[in-house]
């Protein structure tokens, strides 16, 4: 019996020890990736924001309340990539001026990387309405096993990547994160039509301008799981005629997560910290001090002198 026991217990050891370097480098590879099931709500305020209100026909300033609300597509989730829905809306507070801005992105990504995958309707809803896109680049998460690099990251307004460049560490609530910043060049966005008078501008009837989009966003980034939990959106959107001449300003406001998302996805980032450590190190090493502990046993009882079975 103890021969037997012996023999047993080498053979699950090495199973065991096989396992681990398994379960490392092969199973949490395809266990670690982005949820189809996704749902979540974050926040930004902006305040003293300037922008061009159509209800009052002129610029005004106030503080806008953003909530960008993000859903996955459970049935659209197939093989290596996930689609999620993303709805932003924003509300100006302080003249009672609500859905000043609506967008609406429907997104597909590689659910192991976060990179841009063109399918299932991908498409970018706002100002002159839905158009479909390519999307290039990371759209809601940097990859897991964040390097301090660059990463070309898409934007929702000109519907193109752009580099993020690595900009040093940085703490947000007790969480050491990687900072990128991504600068986007003037680009013209959506063609409008506004009365000359509204535009400053003499004669009658409307004029036909570009609404010209550059901005400065700032990630924080977790760096293993690649979630941003903190964003920065500088935005200077202004309204051109075809000579160049900027008319007035569309929308110029810098737009920050509040305390409570930034502390909600602080939380989020911890929590998935936690399970890829126990896929990637703490299974793998409690398989191998089983493994060796089970084939040392092992081969104690099958070595140890004794009265034969």
């Amino acid at each position: 019996m103890r021969r037997g026991v012996g023999v047993v217990l080498v053979g699950l050891g090495a199973f065991l020890i096989v396992l681990a370097p398994l379960l490392r480098f092969q199973v949490a590879g395809k266990l670690v990736q982005a949820p189809a099931d996704q749902y979540s709500i974050v926040r930004l305020t902006a305040e003293n924001a300037r922008y061009f209100s159509l209800r009052d026909l002129k610029v005004i300033t106030g503080t806008l309340h953003i909530t960008v609300t993000t859903r996955g597509d459970v049935k659209e989730a197939a093989d290596d990539h996930v689609v999620w829905d993303q709805f932003i809306n924003a509300n100006d507070v302080t003249n009672d001026n609500p859905q000043i801005s609506i967008t609406q992105f429907r997104s597909a990504f590689n659910k192991y990387t976060g990179q841009g995958v063109t399918c299932c309707g991908t498409s970018v809803d706002s100002g002159s309405g839905a158009q479909p896109v390519r999307l290039q680049g990371q759209i809601f998460l940097f990859p897991f096993g964040v390097e301090k690099k660059t990463y070309q990251v898409f934007n929702t307004d000109t519907r193109k990547a752009y580099d993020a460049t690595f900009d040093g560490e940085d703490t947000i609530d007790g969480l050491p994160v990687y900072r990128f910043v991504q600068k986007i060049p003037p680009t013209p966005i959506e063609k409008l039509s506004a009365p000359a008078s509204v535009l400053g501008m003499k004669g009658k009837g409307d004029i036909q301008v570009d609404r010209v989009y550059d901005g400065v966003n700032t990630f924080w980034v977790e760096p293993t799981t690649g979630l941003p939990v903190k964003q920065e959106q500088q935005r200077h959107e202004v309204l051109k005629t075809a000579d160049g001449v900027e008319r007035m300003p569309a929308l110029i406001a810098t737009a920050t997560y509040t305390p409570e998302s930034v502390s909600d996805l602080v939380k989020t980032a911890r929590d998935n910290m936690a399970q890829i450590a126990l896929i990637k190190t703490t299974l793998p090493l409690i398989s191998l001090i089983l493994g060796v502990v089970a084939a040392v046993v092992g081969a104690w009882l099958l070595l140890r002198p004794g009265r034969a079975d």
